[in-house]
């Protein structure tokens, strides 16, 4: 039978200490960069759903990859932009499924967001009836000084 000494408790007790510190703070960070990349998400897509074509020019990563199951692959922002200010200003609003977001780091880079949304074609409501949700998958990159949008998958 072995004894356990004090020592041994004390040393037990410090580990146990340090070890539920560490999950509460990585917990908190999990928390804060939740809440920032939902926060980023809801100004990205305001200005999506208003057209406001420069505030979504800033968002996005000038070497952005955008994945679309229906619309290919891009990889130009200018032609993104483009496509957003014929195809979506002023015709289609996106809705963002409540709840259906999930954050991760993604460390020495910044965050992988996923969801789900709704897109509403405001010229033609009736199409609205028959929509579900679609995922989305957006790699947001961490820059010194903002966050950019690096890479996109939208699926219908």
């Amino acid at each position: 039978m072995k004894i356990i000494t004090p020592a041994t408790i004390a040393f037990i007790i410090v580990l146990s200490f340090t070890t539920s510190q560490s999950i509460a703070q990585k917990n908190e960070d999990t928390k804060n960069l939740y809440t920032e990349i939902v926060a980023l998400d809801s100004i990205f897509f305001h200005a999506y759903n208003t057209c406001n074509l420069k505030i979504q020019a800033a968002f996005y990563s000038d070497s952005i990859e955008f994945y679309h199951d229906k619309g290919g692959f891009s990889t130009s922002k200018k032609d993104l932009l483009a496509a957003t200010e014929k195809n979506i200003c002023g015709k289609v609003t996106r809705e963002l499924i409540k709840g259906s977001i999930e954050v991760s780091p993604i460390p020495g880079y910044g965050a992988v967001e996923i969801g789900e949304h709704r897109f509403h074609n405001n010229q033609e409501p009736e199409a609205n009836q028959r929509q579900t949700g679609s995922k989305f998958v957006i790699i947001w990159h961490q820059l010194k000084d903002r966050w950019e949008i690096a890479r996109v998958i939208s699926l219908h």
